[in-house]
């Protein structure tokens, strides 16, 4: 799929005092004259301070990391955990189009995108809240159809689910994340057919990493 850079970019990207310092700790973590290595943390902490991935954003990465801007860009722009254009400030939702969502009518959640944030992907809603895009294949293809929101996994949805999920976000909060027809992992839908053995516990543990967190949408602000 081809990504290219957002029409309109900011004049400049510069790093926090305090993600500076986290940025040179992540190029400590490799041999001398292999600080490229860190090239996908960094871009992620600019993400993070920054909303997306500008040009700006990517020339100081390449920059602090002595490599060619293009190379830098050839990693954001292959990679789809990287946006390319400015996301909504409370969400970006990230939907799976690939062949086994697509089964399970993950078009049906790209119209309800088109219909409640946006006629359009990588364009922001009315109120500049939320965004949203197809993505390749999110590797969840036994719950699908499948989107990712901030840093977590909503799976096996439909539309009524979807919309609720919209709903929890426009009030202010984080939807518990998982399986929308309380599989515990990927499972059978009919349920577990071996390894019956009893679970201690209810949730997975990025489902209860991510409600123990309460705020897996939200940016790093530093």
């Amino acid at each position: 799929m081809l990504r290219r850079m957002h029409p309109e970019q900011p004049k400049g990207f510069k790093f926090t005092p305090k993600n500076m310092i986290w940025v040179k700790a992540q190029i400590k973590k490799y041999p001398k004259g292999r600080q490229a290595s860190a090239v996908i943390p960094v871009l992620w902490r600019a993400q993070e301070q920054e909303g997306w991935i500008s040009q700006p954003a990517i020339e100081c990465v390449a920059k602090i990391l002595k490599m060619a801007p293009i190379r830098v860009f050839e990693i954001a722009s292959f990679y789809f955990m990287f946006h390319l254009s400015p996301v909504g400030s409370v969400a970006h939702i990230q939907v799976c189009g690939t062949t086994p969502c697509m089964l399970r009518n993950s078009e049906e959640i790209i119209n309800l995108c088109k219909e409640h944030i946006s006629s359009k992907a990588h364009s922001l809603s009315d109120d500049g809240k939320f965004s949203w895009e197809e993505v390749e294949c999110l590797g969840a293809c036994a719950n699908a159809p499948v989107c990712q929101i901030g840093k977590d996994y909503y799976e096996d949805l439909s539309k009524d689910s979807f919309l609720e999920i919209l709903d929890e976000l426009v009030l202010g909060r984080v939807p518990k994340p998982g399986s929308k027809i309380k599989r515990f992992a990927s499972e059978p839908k009919g349920g577990l057919t071996s390894l019956k053995g009893k679970k201690e516990n209810k949730l997975n543990a990025s489902v209860a990493r991510a409600v123990k967190l309460k705020d897996t949408i939200k940016r790093i602000e530093e």
